[in-house]
């Protein structure tokens, strides 16, 4: 399934609304996938870079990695960025050899005010078991979790649980966690953990964060 590039912001939020209802929140997913990517974007002005990193569910070696550069075709619209990133995402996820059994994106899943961010909509389009993990909160309530590693609470939006927010470091700030596709928010909880053993962040994210970046900095 190919990403639709819509005329306005309008017509995302209605593509949104019609591909919502695909969505598998259930998995139960890849309990120890062997295979993990993260996918990741950076931006200078309209340019950008698009990374995927695959990485070893075990040893959190790289398997493989996937840079394209190019331009923005959509315009910065909180809660349309999919449409922003997706159609250079897709391309560089259509160039891995390695399928991932697990994509992690660096952002949101079912937290977010259509329930259908980047992690719902890149796992609709390629069929890939996805979540969100996010630095920040982008929507939802949520008390504040306890200080040791593995401690959470509940991201309620409108009274449903759309996440959780995951303490991955002892007495630093939690990550966000929201499902994408075809796995449960237990089974994205417990990888989450697995890919940060000595980090804030999954390594997924921090390897594709470089490699986005030394992507762009090398088209400049």
């Amino acid at each position: 399934m190919k990403v639709r590039t819509p005329r306005t912001p309008a017509e995302a939020e209605a593509i949104q609304d019609e591909l919502r209802p695909l969505l598998d929140l259930t998995g139960p997913g890849p309990l120890r996938p062997a295979t993990v990517a993260g996918v990741d974007v950076s931006y200078d002005g309209d340019r950008l870079a698009a990374a995927v990193a695959v990485l070893d569910g075990s040893t959190l070696e790289v398997v493989e990695e996937v840079t394209v550069t190019g331009r923005t075709t959509f315009g910065y619209v909180p809660g349309l960025l999919a449409f922003r990133e997706l159609p250079a995402l897709l391309d560089a996820l259509d160039r891995l050899t390695v399928v991932p059994e697990l994509v992690v994106c660096d952002g949101y899943g079912l937290a977010h005010p259509r329930r259908f961010g980047l992690a719902c909509h890149l796992g609709v389009l390629t069929g890939l078991p996805s979540i969100g993990v996010a630095k920040t909160a982008f929507v939802g309530d949520h008390a504040d979790p306890g200080p040791e590693r593995g401690a959470w609470t509940d991201l309620t939006l409108d009274g449903d649980v759309v996440g959780r927010v995951l303490r991955t470091r002892s007495g630093v700030r939690p990550v966000f966690v929201s499902v994408g596709h075809r796995v449960d928010l237990d089974t994205a909880c417990r990888n989450v953990l697995r890919l940060t053993p000595a980090y804030r962040l999954p390594e997924t994210t921090r390897v594709a964060d470089r490699l986005s970046r030394a992507a762009l900095a090398g088209a400049g």
